[in-house]
């Protein structure tokens, strides 16, 4: 930081806020920190008072905070995404399109990992909507190494951006229904139609829907004819705790598929189950909490599934750490804690 003559100092970096006062009408601040001065302000600044000025030297082996905030948004920045600013050296990232939002975490870590830089975003793994704030990008001093950047640059690469909008593939469900009670028309299906709820919030949509007894060669049998139908994902509901008669799991194993996981530390949700057929296709069991509970293991998996966006044994195991929903009063899923694990 050095003082200079204020008409020499077009092109520096203020280090202070300089506050115009005028009697009775206005008091508050004309130059912020960091601005950097312009020919036209110096009439300004000189009718204020600030016939010296303390700014930053210039250096070329360093970068204005606005200079280092677009580097930062840079290797956030994806297709489906616009910018805000650069406002006092902040960038913010904002949805430009629905989809799964996806963080590289490791990259992320990297950047903010380097001295005086950060780099803040939403959860990964979670659904967004075109116009929500995706993240927030900043230096912390007013002005930065260029080497600094340049190593965020690389961590970054041009070609992979760290945040990633990833549009719904699977869109067609089929749906399999199990239990007598609802097959032999004993009870009304009030399990489909929150299915069917939840896939419409995506974009998605139930294509097919088989109700079948607790027989799991029939069970499996429904699954195979779903496979034959053609839908990208199929949803069975029903039969899926461990009592003897509950063959829904069985039946799903026997279909071919391979189980990534029966049991999930997340409440409500724990009897879920998850498989994959060879071909890529998901399939999911699901338990009964599914059809009264506001959010379970449903909500946190389903939009990573109709993205396409596989999902592992480990990661399922990761929501233990936030799997356990407080029942709130009144629900702010996602919006809360719940679910967000370790992606």
């Amino acid at each position: 930081m050095k003082q200079i003559r204020t008409e020499d100092a077009v092109g520096h970096v203020i280090c202070h806020d300089i506050t115009r006062i005028i009697k009775d009408k206005e008091k508050g601040v004309a130059f912020k920190k960091g601005h950097v001065v312009r020919p036209e302000d110096i009439p300004e600044l000189l009718s204020i008072g600030k016939e010296h000025l303390y700014v930053w030297e210039k250096n070329e082996n360093m970068l204005h905070e606005d200079e280092a905030a677009v580097i930062l948004a840079a290797a956030c920045q994806n297709e489906g995404m616009r910018l805000g600013g650069p406002k006092e050296g902040k960038i913010e990232i904002f949805a430009e399109r629905d989809g799964l939002f996806v963080v590289d975490t490791k990259r992320l870590l990297a950047i903010n990992s380097i001295d005086q830089m950060m780099i803040a975003t939403r959860s990964s793994m979670q659904y967004v909507r075109a116009g929500d704030k995706l993240a927030g990008t900043r230096i912390i001093p007013l002005v930065i190494e260029k080497e600094k950047m340049k190593a965020v640059s690389a961590i970054a690469n041009e070609d992979a951006p760290i945040l990633e909008i990833r549009p719904v593939l699977r869109k067609k469900a089929g749906v399999v229904t199990t239990g007598g009670e609802v097959y032999h028309g004993r009870i009304q299906d009030t399990f489909t139609p929150v299915i069917e709820e939840k896939l419409h919030a995506y974009g998605a949509a139930m294509e097919q829907h088989i109700t079948a007894p607790d027989e799991k060669d029939q069970i499996r049998e429904a699954i195979a004819g779903m496979r034959g139908a053609g839908v990208d994902l199929v949803v069975c509901t029903g039969g899926m705790s461990v009592d003897p008669d509950d063959l829904t799991p069985a039946a799903i194993r026997d279909s071919g598929a391979r189980i990534v996981t029966y049991g999930a530390p997340v409440l409500p949700g724990a009897m879920f189950l998850l498989g994959y057929f060879e071909d890529g296709m998901p399939v999911l069991g699901l338990p009964g909490c599914v059809m009264y509970a506001k959010a379970t293991i449903f909500d946190m998996i389903l939009p990573r599934v109709l993205a396409d966006v596989p999902v592992t044994r480990a990661e399922i195991a990761a929501l233990g750490n936030g799997g356990l929903c407080l029942n709130c009063p009144v629900c702010h899923y996602p919006n809360c804690a719940y679910g967000k694990g370790n992606f």
